[in-house]
């Protein structure tokens, strides 16, 4: 990202939606927003193999992984408004594990782009498919959306819940139905 050219246009804005941007609170408004950008759409220059690291490792276990509640933020494409809730990731072993870290780190890899949330829920799921080819893959997305809670219909208690089900979690359904018990589950 060109920095300098970030704050010409938050300038630029200020101004246009009627605004000094001269003004002592929004003096800085557009160099903090340009490290803003740089920070919530760090996932345009991250790369999977570098947040894999070679955390793939052989393993005799085929029984679900989980890694639910995985916090995440987001920006929607379509209104550059916030979205942000948990991901929920699960994926069943075929010889191949991954180390723990790297499901969030991938679920913010993507979360970090200008994004709409179904194609989110997608692609970390092939990605980690791709990653270690297990017998399935599982992704639950649940989310508030700033575009609907604060403009347009304005529904602050709405959630959006998406899924990606790949493998033995689109054909078994009595797998598919122990990962949604699973993540439904308080501890």
């Amino acid at each position: 990202m060109n920095r300098k050219n970030i704050e010409n246009i938050i300038r630029n804005l200020l101004f246009e939606i009627g605004e000094d941007p001269e003004r002592e609170g929004l003096r800085k408004t557009p160099e903090r927003m340009a490290r803003m950008f740089e920070e919530i759409f760090s996932g345009y220059s991250q790369n999977l193999d570098e947040i894999l690291n070679g955390a793939i490792f052989d393993a005799d276990y085929d029984e679900m992984v989980i890694v639910k509640n995985i916090d995440f933020y987001s920006m929607c494409e379509h209104h550059m408004l916030p979205f942000f809730g948990v991901a929920h990731v699960a994926y069943i072993p075929d010889k191949k594990v991954i180390g723990l870290s790297k499901i969030p780190r991938i679920v913010d890899m993507f979360a970090r782009r200008l994004q709409i949330q179904e194609k989110m829920t997608v692609e970390i799921a092939e990605t980690i498919n791709k990653a270690i080819n297990p017998l399935g893959v599982a992704v639950v997305i649940e989310a508030v959306h700033l575009c609907s809670v604060m403009r347009g219909v304005r529904k602050p208690r709405s959630k959006m819940i998406t899924s990606a089900m790949l493998g033995v979690f689109k054909k078994d359904v009595r797998t598919r139905e122990e990962f949604l018990h699973n993540i439904g589950r308080r501890i």
